[in-house]
């Protein structure tokens, strides 16, 4: 038997209320399927799409098969996010580095591109994963009326409300204020660390010589240590000429 999800509230009315703020070249920018021109506008956008859910994507990282149905029409943007967040990417990366609310925090970030309200909201969709696990949880972020209202099923998710007039600085990319694992996986490996040097190296500058200062030519001959070569001292007596020639 699955609960229902837990009742949270927002903190912040910033979240509730419109926009009415003037764009600038700071305001995060839309990608949607409704004005793909070409076929290098839905390159671009699968690109932000994966800059969005994973932050980088390599080569190894990339969903070819998403990106092929995408590109024919044959799922919406929403359903490239969903096949993203049910990746083994984001899985091994996000879900089993972390704890549920550390993962719930990163995908609430990424899919409905606001910080959570608080520790109930981490509260409440933690008991999501946890009875309905990871494809339960994408699926209600994606279905909810926030998610539709926001994005729809043809925008990539984004960014809502970064620059704040109430701020001087805004709110911080998440990538920046969240990392992706939490402070006891980075411990567990070994970052960051700090290296201490037990004593202080001094620098010694390489010395300058002018054109024909002899000390530069006397530097050179001291750093050298010549070997001469040790003369035999074999008697003459002692040599046996017939097995020295050779036989003829």
């Amino acid at each position: 038997m699955t609960i229902p999800l837990l009742e949270y509230a927002p903190l912040s009315p910033n979240q509730r209320v419109k926009n009415f703020d003037v764009p600038t070249d700071e305001s995060p920018r839309i990608y949607s399927t409704d004005n793909i021109l070409s076929p290098s506008d839905m390159g671009t956008l699968i690109d932000v799409a994966y800059r969005q859910i994973f932050f980088h994507a390599f080569a190894t990282d990339r969903e070819p098969v998403l990106e092929s149905q995408l590109r024919g029409g044959q799922i919406t943007v929403r359903d490239f996010i969903r096949g993203l967040l049910l990746s083994n990417t984001y899985r091994t990366s996000f879900y089993e580095l972390n704890s549920n609310y550390r993962f719930v925090e990163h995908t609430v970030q990424k899919v409905l591109g606001r910080d959570v309200y608080g520790e109930r909201e981490k509260i409440a969709w933690s008991a999501v994963v946890m009875t309905k696990g990871i494809a339960g949880f994408v699926d209600e972020l994606l279905n909810s009326e926030e998610y539709l209202s926001n994005f729809g099923y043809d925008t990539v998710p984004y960014h809502r409300r970064r620059i704040l007039p109430s701020q001087t600085i805004g709110e911080r990319p998440f990538n920046i204020k969240s990392p992706r694992y939490d402070a006891y996986y980075r411990a567990k490996f070994g970052f960051p660390q700090f290296v201490w040097q037990s004593t202080v190296r001094s620098y010694n500058p390489a010395k300058t010589y002018t054109a024909g200062n002899p000390s530069a030519f006397l530097d050179m001959a001291q750093s050298i240590s010549p070997r001469g070569g040790q003369a035999q001292r074999i008697s003459s007596l002692n040599i046996d000429i017939e097995k020295s020639l050779p036989r003829r």
